[in-house]
């Protein structure tokens, strides 16, 4: 009864996690990769004030006007680019989808750097595509000349997560700048998903559209906001592929929900600093705490740490933390063919934070 192209996804790794934790009596929980804080609350008046105004329909495909007015605005302003459009989407998940769609064929080959965000390869091989994968470990800096080695006349596609998810490392701007380079040379469209933009902790966050207006990038409220239940992302790049992605969002999401776009438009105007600034202090804790006891490299951005995982299997790590210590993490083998390190994601509270301290150094 199932097609094919269903029974070729296995259930998410991070999913199995999930429904580990609903099970477990008070776990320990450093799986789960959203925000600890809440959204703003701007942001939850304008939600409410227009849910009271029965906005609760449908809206145009590319998102109400003055959403999308604002964040093209915003858009063109900070890459000087004033041709760029823009379509508001259900969630970054959906216009990765959406842009995947748009630019991909069967046959297709799309160039990712592992360790990957967990949709990236099943999305791909869903379209009919071949991943062509470059292992950026144990450093997870990406070398530019791999990448245009491995480029062929079949590759339409550079898929770049940066801050990264699952590594937390942030791209540095020259090599941005020489990725955006290459692919404009070799007419392959370069996909820049910075959902993590707002937590760069080290060194300011460069985007490989700052130097090609051929690049698409995706963006959404959900990490930057805490708002990841309200499914409100963007995309932006050239107009041809934009409108592709606005058509085939009229025949799969329809729009993104309503309520959730007046809520992000009030969300744009509101500082995060605060939280932001909580989301590093807790980073540097972990990393003082944990140096002794794992090795890894130091994540300038989002809100991970990507440890080694000791005894040298991070499968077998994270079933040893939850059977000793109701500790949960995810294993690498998520995110790609590795089974070497695992995830913690530290946007926690202070006190499960402590929690997941001690145990990890125990099970050290």
């Amino acid at each position: 009864m199932i097609s094919r192209r269903a029974r070729a996804f296995d259930s998410s790794g991070i999913r199995k996690v999930f429904d580990l934790a609903a099970r477990l009596d008070d776990p320990i929980n450093l799986s789960i990769g959203q925000p600890d804080f809440s959204m703003p609350a701007e942001a939850q008046m304008a939600a409410k004030t227009a849910t009271d105004a029965g906005k609760n329909g449908y809206t145009p495909t590319q998102g109400i006007a003055p959403l999308l007015s604002r964040l093209q605005e915003q858009v063109r302003r900070e890459l000087g680019q004033p041709e760029r459009h823009l379509c508001v989407t259900s969630g970054s998940s959906g216009a990765l989808v959406l842009t995947l769609m748009s630019l991909v064929d069967p046959g297709d080959e799309v160039l990712i750097f592992e360790p990957a965000f967990l949709m990236y390869r099943p999305l791909v091989e869903f379209l009919g595509g071949i991943c062509v994968v470059i292992d950026t470990a144990p450093s997870f800096e990406i070398d530019v000349a791999e990448v245009a080695a491995a480029i062929t006349p079949r590759c339409r596609v550079i898929l770049l997560n940066t801050p990264a998810n699952p590594t937390g490392v942030v791209v540095s701007s020259k090599t941005v700048r020489e990725l955006a380079h290459v692919a404009e040379q070799r007419g392959v469209t370069l996909v820049s998903d910075e959902l993590y933009r707002s937590y760069c902790y080290d060194a300011p966050f460069a985007s490989p559209a700052t130097y090609s207006d051929k690049v698409v990038v995706i963006d959404g409220f959900s990490k930057s906001h805490a708002m990841t239940g309200w499914r409100v992302g963007w995309v932006h790049g050239p107009k041809p592929i934009i409108d592709a992605c606005s058509t085939l969002q009229q025949y799969t999401f329809v729009c993104a929900p309503q309520v959730g776009q007046w809520a992000a438009l009030a969300a744009i105007d509101c500082s995060m600093d605060i939280p932001l600034s909580e989301c590093r202090r807790k980073r540097d804790r972990l990393m003082n705490e944990l140096r002794q006891h794992y090795r890894f490299v130091q994540p300038g951005g989002a809100f991970y740490l990507y440890p080694e995982a000791p005894g040298g299997s991070g499968q077998a790590f994270a079933q040893r933390a939850v059977e000793e210590e109701k500790l949960l993490v995810v294993p690498g083998t998520v995110f790609g063919a590795a089974d070497t390190h695992f995830r913690i994601a530290y946007t926690v509270s202070d006190a499960v934070l402590d929690r997941g301290i001690a145990a990890l150094k125990r099970l050290a």
